[in-house]
């Protein structure tokens, strides 16, 4: 069921992940990503998608997710296509975010 796929604390392996299925249902949650330190922002994507992926043995598997595990997959599937979770914000908030960063950089530096 998509409650104990949703539950589970297993790491999920998904190589050459691929949704193809989304929800026309928005969910917005906060997101933060180790490339863009200490910084947080509410990122609209589909409530649920459905991935199609080869798991941890080879095989083909998919998987419908939702919730925070939809969010947290999209992020990922987002990277492996050079796209961060700021990239869906305003100019101006992206903006005031990686200048942010830059000088939080330049002062752990000095």
């Amino acid at each position: 069921s998509k409650r104990e796929e949703n539950s589970t604390h297993a790491p999920i392996y998904m190589a050459n992940p691929e949704v193809i299925w989304e929800s026309e249902e928005i969910s917005v949650l906060e997101e933060g990503c180790l490339s863009i330190p200490q910084q947080y922002a509410e990122v609209e994507r589909p409530a649920q998608v459905r991935v199609k992926y080869i798991d941890y043995y080879g095989k083909e598997a998919e998987l419908t997710a939702e919730g925070l595990l939809s969010h947290c997959v999209q992020h990922e599937i987002d990277h492996l296509n050079g796209v961060l979770f700021v990239d869906y914000l305003s100019r101006l908030k992206r903006n005031m975010m990686l200048r942010k960063v830059e000088k939080m950089k330049k002062q752990q530096v000095l």
